[in-house]
């Protein structure tokens, strides 16, 4: 067993102690790094460390003697085990540790590379350059290794783990958009949960064997995760999970209980209503087949019968009355029906004047209805149907944008903002499921219709912009990074809009108000303005702009116009959220998101060019 020490004490006693006890020897290193023995049983119960008393530190082997003192604190305990070894103690176990693996995989691959082997090779090089690798150190992980066609990482937490699968795919999505689809590079991810052998350049154990079976048995651009990740994590992040009941996997004893990750909530409730709806139809089919069934059956019946009491000699003349006697009444049952529309005239003028006056109020509705719709009709159609956020028009200007705070705020450059308009409260929960409604969103977002939208990623925003934009006839957009800050000072320089300390109550954020942290941020509008009348310009929620990432101003555009050359692959957020604390919600403060990946605290507010 190996002992450290720590404090200024126990730095008196042995640096490094391997002790291998047993009945009658003791083996451990001296201060000069010789093995030293010692004679008798030990029992080490709360890791007393040693002092050496020996005149004989320079032999090669010298015998000490060891005085004991008891610590005031318990730190550990070392049981008197046998060893049939005796000498020189091993060099160490191998070392183990409980990961988060995740084993990527990249779908036809063969085929991809004999389609175009050079041009493969180098996209598949730079998606791990620029995206494997850089997202799997932004999530704290550690790449073990590469494969030719996938990879291996290792995770201290869970979460990150398949969030960083999450991200991988989702950035994959927005890579393959341009390509045709015989050309996509799509990965298969599993993660699991395991206790596994590490070495320098590689990992073993059935944690990682469990992981790669996942990941075979993923879907092309899924993320599979087993049982054991999804108990760590089921409550952790925004996204649904698909259960997939138990699989044998290959040379795995056990069945692995399998979930497949649904980056977007909304897909699990979707798809599990598709099979609903596909066994309400099949059960519908099958209702049909036996009612059409039962039907046939009663419809051929009567004939059955008769055929089979003519072919009766026994009963004819008793069974042949009661046989035309039964369909008798139904000839009379029939007939009347007929009949009775030329003699009675009374029973058809009774029924004829109620289809007559619905006929009638509907020519009548309908003459009337030609004169107003023309007018009326579009705008009563168009009111609930696009409902457009409530604007500011602001007249433009100049001011100095950035701050010195922070290295991605410098260097502070004067920009100089045309007229625009930009919406007074983020957009809502209300404004995008609208949008969702008309099928031009992506999901069906849920909470009060007056909160501010969240968990969108910058392409859902530009999805409700395009959507805005077509259903208005006008140009509605994302602000650009410098409207945004414009607005948000309000013709203010100090740090934060109402001046250059912070004053409770001003914004929601975590040290910002007394009100305690939420799964939602509070209703829009429920703090004050700033001197545009601009509400919710730092916390609540943070709001994507339309500028990609850029790590400083170096050669920022001077114009207001969004910064939008160079690497898409992340954008830009503004204003922080109601869980940042207050530093966030300086009208400089920026940071960035990966582009096409969801976030709990991410919404976004719209600008309109005059």
């Amino acid at each position: 067993m190996t002992w450290n020490a720590s404090s200024g004490a126990r730095r008196k006693a042995l640096q490094l102690i391997t002790i291998t006890s047993g009945c009658g020897h003791a083996v451990g290193h001296n201060l000069f790094g010789r093995y030293t023995h010692f004679s008798g049983l030990f029992e080490f119960r709360n890791m007393i460390p040693c002092r050496w008393r020996s005149s004989n530190f320079g032999g090669s082997s010298s015998h000490a003697v060891c005085s004991l003192w008891r610590p005031n604190r318990a730190m550990g305990e070392i049981r008197d085990f046998k060893s049939g070894h005796h000498g020189e103690p091993p060099s160490g176990a191998t070392p183990r540790r409980l990961a988060a693996i995740v084993a990527g995989d990249i779908a036809g691959y063969s085929r991809l590379m004999e389609l175009d082997e050079e041009g493969t090779h180098g996209r598949v090089k730079r998606i791990e350059r620029d995206l494997v690798e850089p997202s799997i150190a932004e999530h704290h992980g550690r790449l073990v290794k590469t494969t030719g066609d996938g990879f291996i990482a290792i995770f201290d937490s869970p979460v990150e783990a398949v969030r960083c699968s999450i991200v991988i795919q989702q950035n994959l999505v927005g890579r393959n958009a341009s390509l045709p689809k015989h050309s996509w590079i799509e990965y298969r991810i599993g993660v699991n949960l395991g206790d596994v052998i590490i070495e320098t350049d590689d990992v073993y154990g059935d944690g990682v064997n469990v992981a790669a079976r996942l990941e075979g048995i993923a879907d092309p651009g899924q993320v599979y995760i087993s049982g054991g990740i999804y108990e760590q994590i089921k409550h952790k992040l925004v996204c649904g999970y698909e259960s997939l009941g138990d699989r044998k996997v290959k040379n795995i004893t056990d069945p692995v209980r399998v979930y497949r990750v649904l980056p977007d909530p909304a897909a699990f409730h979707r798809n599990r209503k598709r099979r609903e709806n596909i066994l309400i139809f099949l059960l519908s089919v099958t209702l049909l087949v036996i009612a059409g069934g039962a039907l046939w059956y009663m419809l051929l019946q009567p004939r059955g019968k008769v055929g089979d009491q003519a072919s009766t000699p026994v009963s004819p003349p008793t069974e042949l009355p009661k046989a035309p006697t039964a369909p008798a009444p139904a000839a009379k049952q029939a007939a009347p029906q007929p009949p009775p529309v030329p003699p009675s005239s009374a029973q058809p003028t009774a029924p004829q004047p109620q289809p007559i006056p619905s006929v009638a109020p509907a020519a009548k509705q309908a003459a009337p209805l030609p004169q107003p719709a023309s007018p009326a009709a579009p705008t009563t159609q168009s009111a609930p149907s696009v409902r457009e956020p409530e604007m500011s028009a602001l007249r433009g200007g100049s001011f100095a944008m950035g701050s010195n705070e922070d290295i991605s705020e410098k260097p502070v450059h004067q920009v100089t903002i045309k007229p625009f308009a930009i919406s007074k409260f983020p957009i809502t929960v209300r404004e995008w499921n609208e949008c969702a409604a008309a099928k031009a969103c992506g999901f069906t977002a849920t909470g009060k219709d007056d909160a501010p939208i969240t968990n969108v990623s910058w392409s859902d925003a530009k999805q409700y912009t395009a959507w805005l934009a077509d259903a208005t006839r006008r140009a509605y957009r994302l602000p650009s990074e410098a409207e945004w800050e414009y607005a948000a000072r309000g013709g203010t320089q100090t740090k934060y809009w109402w001046g250059d300390q912070l004053q409770p109550g001003m914004a929601n954020c975590k040290n910002c108000t007394d009100v305690a942290a939420a799964d939602q941020p509070v209703k829009v509008g429920s703090f004050k303005s700033n001197p545009f009348g601009l509400y919710d310009m730092g916390g609540g929620v943070d709001q994507w702009v339309e500028d990609c990432w850029h790590k400083n101003y170096q050669g920022a555009p001077v114009d207001g116009s969004p910064w939008v050359t160079g690497d898409c692959t992340s954008h830009v957020v503004r204003s922080g959220s109601w869980k940042n604390d207050a530093r966030y919600v300086r009208p400089a403060n920026r940071d960035s998101y990966d582009t096409n990946v969801r976030y709990p605290t991410h919404g976004f507010r719209v600008a309109l060019s005059p």
